[in-house]
């Protein structure tokens, strides 16, 4: 199970970075949003959930670390907030200077 943790967390981090270099904005996006469900899941892996296991100390022998869980949770609302933001400003932009170049000036044309 570590492995398959392992080799989607590398698959979402290169396909992340992949995307954030590229010249579009909606490529740029997706990329971020990728590595931040990346970063979700390393955080979320690290903290050693215990199947069938209370979040409360003292409960039972081995107990789950609820830290981990409510910085996951936390950073999902956060991530989903500004990707929201950011695809309205994406939107913005591509109405006002009619390309989705991440610089605002497509290759093949002549600069605004």
């Amino acid at each position: 199970m570590e492995i398959l943790v392992a080799i989607l967390l590398g698959v979402l981090t290169a396909s992340g970075v992949f995307l954030i270099l590229r010249a579009r904005t909606f490529s740029v996006v997706l990329g971020l949003t990728l590595l931040s469900h990346a970063v979700n899941l390393f955080l979320f892996s690290m903290g050693r959930l215990h199947t069938n296991a209370p979040a409360v100390i003292g409960e039972a022998a081995q107990h789950a670390d609820p830290l981990p869980q409510a910085l996951v949770l936390t950073a999902i609302v956060i991530g989903f907030a500004m990707t929201a933001f950011v695809v309205v400003l994406a939107l913005r932009s591509v109405l006002e200077l009619k390309n989705d170049h991440v610089d605002g000036v497509d290759k093949n044309e002549e600069p605004i």
